[in-house]
């Protein structure tokens, strides 16, 4: 069996920073960790275990009783892990900077839970359409000095299944909530592509803030008006405003230079706050 000690003391120190399990249960995961570096094929659980050269010592029940009955919970693991990546790789006054997105990780055979056919973004054929299980992330977007661009680290994921009560935005905005509580002194902004839209992120703490792309018929309206003081209902939304493309007249750009696609542009901005 793999000795503990055999680990860098470096590896078993960010270990230690994130411990969250039981005495035998951390052995187990120290080991995964390992194999998940060193395996250079699938990073399945019996590749873990083949990474770390204990496919022939361990029986592989060990390494799936893990994920699937032992004491621990990955949202604790997450949080933990987002402290350990907010306190090494960020400024402390500075707003934490998260991305949202979905993954499908490809799986076979009929008694895979959460297993179906759906979109996947990374398809290479004319469809972008595989089978296998749905996984909304939220990764926080950290700078390295030997990266040239920004590098996402995931810290918190859910399940997603074709035909379930919650979408995939409320997924992201629960994930969303929870760590922004957990993160309760630093602002947290988030990014994501024009999928991730609708009233799931309407709750959103005061400190956050979601950035996405419009859908182009997304039809924009003003700022509720005040209370009147009459009988009734308040209104819940102002005047109509049209579509982006509609405001684009009613609006003034100013030129500003961004960082994008490992360049910097320069565009034209603007700022309407509306609904």
């Amino acid at each position: 069996m793999l000795p503990d000690t055999t680990l860098p003391a470096s590896l078993l120190a960010v270990l230690e920073s994130v411990r969250v399990f039981t005495a035998p249960s951390f052995r187990t995961f120290c080991h995964l960790v390992a194999g998940s570096i060193a395996q250079t094929g699938r990073r399945t659980v019996c590749g873990m275990l083949s990474g770390a050269g204990l496919a022939g010592m361990w029986p592989h029940d060990r390494a799936h009783r893990f994920f699937a009955r032992a004491a621990w919970d990955p949202d604790l693991l997450g949080i933990v892990l987002s402290h350990l990546v907010a306190r090494t790789l960020t400024s402390e006054d500075a707003p934490l900077v998260a991305a949202v997105d979905d993954t499908l990780f490809k799986r076979s055979g009929k008694k895979v839970f959460g297993a179906a056919w759906q979109h996947d973004g990374a398809a290479k054929s004319p469809r972008p359409v595989g089978r296998g299980t749905c996984f909304v992330v939220l990764g926080l977007l950290v700078v390295l000095p030997f990266c040239s661009r920004p590098v996402c680290l995931p810290v918190l994921a859910r399940l997603w299944r074709p035909g379930d009560e919650r979408s995939k935005v409320e997924l992201a905005a629960a994930m969303i909530r929870r760590l922004s509580a957990c993160h309760r002194r630093r602002r947290l902004h988030v990014v994501a592509d024009a999928a991730y839209h609708g009233r799931a992120l309407r709750d959103l703490p005061g400190r956050a803030t979601f950035t996405t792309r419009l859908p182009s018929n997304a039809v924009l309206y003003d700022l509720a008006p005040p209370p009147t003081g009459r009988p009734g209902r308040p209104r819940l939304k102002g005047e109509r405003l049209g579509t982006a493309a509609d405001l684009t007249a009613q609006l003034v750009f100013r030129t500003a230079t961004v960082a994008r696609y490992r360049r910097r542009d320069q565009v034209l901005l603007a700022e309407r706050r509306c609904l």
